[in-house]
């Protein structure tokens, strides 16, 4: 029988995975330069935990989910999101006193029909600002993501953003949504019919009724005059910041414990199930739906996998630095020590500790993803390597003692 990695999962192996360790490396780094500790949580939470949170009508709960009872019979599901977590964690351990900045990276698991961008096993990586109702609180989470994306080369991206007001606007707002969609109730998809009285802005996010719904009216029209200073005051941050913005009206994301700011981040050159590769908004009722004290709360998440095929419309990073060819066995523990030097010194480098032509190891450096070849041959005793550059075939004989500096240019 030959084994297989369930349906939407996937395997990366070396030097694929590379990319992965980059996108880790640049996010815990950009997260500890802002100030966020790293939170880690289970894989697996109270069924509760995720319905009472994300909301029993959401398409998540009502599908998504991995649920199951272990074997003492409690109701268990694999973590769909880490916000719902993350906010319990710092519940359990006391609540929050004065601000809390967490980040997260990890594996998420929705049962989805999968496709290009769309997994059943994904990766995110995320930040929660907790216990700051400021505007600044939202411009910095913002600011955050598209840094990251910036670190890691995507392209073309945009924020797109929109405010849906906090409990009260809503109050307002709902009703008269309601009497609209019940205007065009014939247009809508079954599932979006489903839902007007239960939960009537999902009906904006749906993209099956993206056309019946083009002219309905929006939360931003209906924010009281604090909710408006405060969108107002978040885009005066971000255009402070250089960040470029869309205001989308319409956008609500598909999680119930959004309030005030939302919004997302889309690549514009990037076609797949879901362009968007991340984003966030503002949820100050959290904390008190999963029994905590009242805690103001902004947080974004990254979809890993999704940033990655969007970042394959820019040049790949390469895995290594240098792999070390020997052209002459007597001088492989030269080669040897080469490596170990390079490694010492911070750089990636690897090379075969068996027998093989010269040809072979070229290819084997391909298939290992360096950018660089150094060959130790007979040049060795004059004090020098042939270096060629693997993207352009260019090469040059470097002093030994110059290696570091000739990689690093």
């Amino acid at each position: 029988m030959t084994y297989r990695a369930p349906k939407g999962t996937d395997d990366v192996l070396p030097p694929d995975s590379a990319v992965w360790v980059e996108a880790e490396r640049a996010f815990l780094d950009l997260a500890e330069r802002y100030g966020y500790g790293l939170v880690l949580t289970p894989l697996f939470e109270s069924t509760d935990l995720f319905s009472r949170g994300i909301g029993e009508d959401t398409e998540v709960v009502e599908k998504q989910m991995y649920t199951f009872a272990d074997k003492g019979g409690r109701s268990v599901t694999l973590r769909p999101e880490a916000t719902a977590s993350v906010v319990r964690a710092v519940i359990q351990a006391g609540g929050v006193i004065g601000t809390f900045k967490g980040s997260y990276w990890g594996p998420m698991f929705r049962y989805e029909r999968p496709q290009k961008g769309r997994r059943r096993q994904f990766s995110q990586a995320g930040i929660e600002y907790l216990g700051e109702e400021a505007p600044g609180a939202d411009v910095e989470v913002i600011e955050f993501g598209y840094r990251y994306l910036q670190a890691l080369g995507v392209p073309d991206v945009e924020v797109q953003l929109n405010s849906i007001g906090d409990a009260r606007d809503r109050a307002v707002y709902r009703s008269e949504l309601i009497a609209f969609l019940e205007t065009r109730r014939a247009d809508l998809s079954e599932d979006a019919v489903s839902r007007i009285y239960e939960n009537p802005m999902r009906v904006l996010d749906s993209k099956a009724d993206a056309a019946a719904v083009a002219d309905a009216p929006t939360p931003l029209e209906h924010l009281s005059t604090e909710t408006a200073e405060h969108f107002a005051a978040i885009r005066d941050g971000l255009e402070a910041a250089d960040i470029p913005y869309r205001i989308v009206p319409t956008l609500v994301r598909g999680l119930d414990y959004y309030n005030r700011t939302v919004w997302e981040y889309v690549p514009l050159g990037f076609d797949a199930a879901q362009s968007s590769v991340g984003g966030g908004g503002r949820y100050d009722a959290l904390f008190e739906m999963l029994g905590g004290k009242p805690t103001a709360a902004v947080g974004l998440a990254m979809g890993l996998d999704r940033i990655l095929l969007a970042r394959e419309l820019s040049d790949p990073t390469p895995a290594l630095d240098a792999f070390v060819v020997v052209a002459d066995p007597e001088r492989r523990s030269d080669a040897t020590a080469l490596v170990r030097r390079l490694r010492d010194a911070g750089l990636r480098s690897d090379m075969t500790v068996g027998d093989r032509s010269v040809k072979a190891q070229f290819k084997m450096a391909d298939r290992a993803g360096a950018a660089n070849a150094l060959v130790v041959g007979e040049e060795w005793d004059e004090g020098r390597v042939t270096a060629r550059d693997l993207g352009t075939g260019v090469q040059d004989l470097v002093a030994v003692e110059e290696i570091e500096t000739w990689l690093g240019q």
